[in-house]
Order: structure tokens, then sequence, then C-alpha cells
């Protein structure tokens, strides 16, 4: 069966050791992390598509209209 050998493969290599199944563990919460916050940024993307809010691709305006110089 090799669903069973599988298993047995992947019990063996990664948690077998408390250090390597910590370290499993770790790793997958961070590929789990990013791609939490990755889908999570364009859903909300998505969603506001279209609204006028210039900061998240461009820098924001200068404060005034002589760019900080005094002239």
């Amino acid at each position: 069966m090799a669903g069973g050998e599988l298993t047995g493969r992947l019990y063996s290599l990664l948690f077998r050791r408390t250090s390597t199944f910590a370290l499993t563990i770790a790793v997958g919460v961070l590929f789990f992390e990013r791609a939490f916050d990755q889908g999570g940024d364009a859903i909300y993307e998505h969603l506001n598509q279209g609204v006028s809010c210039p900061w998240p691709h461009s820098p924001p305006p200068p404060a005034n209209k002589n760019n900080g110089r005094i002239s």
C-alpha cells in the first residue's frame, strides 16, 4: 500500500525526532503565515479596486506645493 509507505517515510524523516518535528512545525507556520498574508492582501486589493488611495503603490503627496522648499 503506497499510502502507508509514504506516511512511514514521512514519519521517519520529519516527525521521529523532537528537533525535526519542531523545525517542521516552525517552517510550516512561516509558509502558512506568508500565504495567508498574501491572500489577505490580494482579497483586500480586489475588494478596494478603484478606491482613491494612492499610497500603496506610490509615495504620499508633498506637504505643500513648493515640495518643502522656501522660495
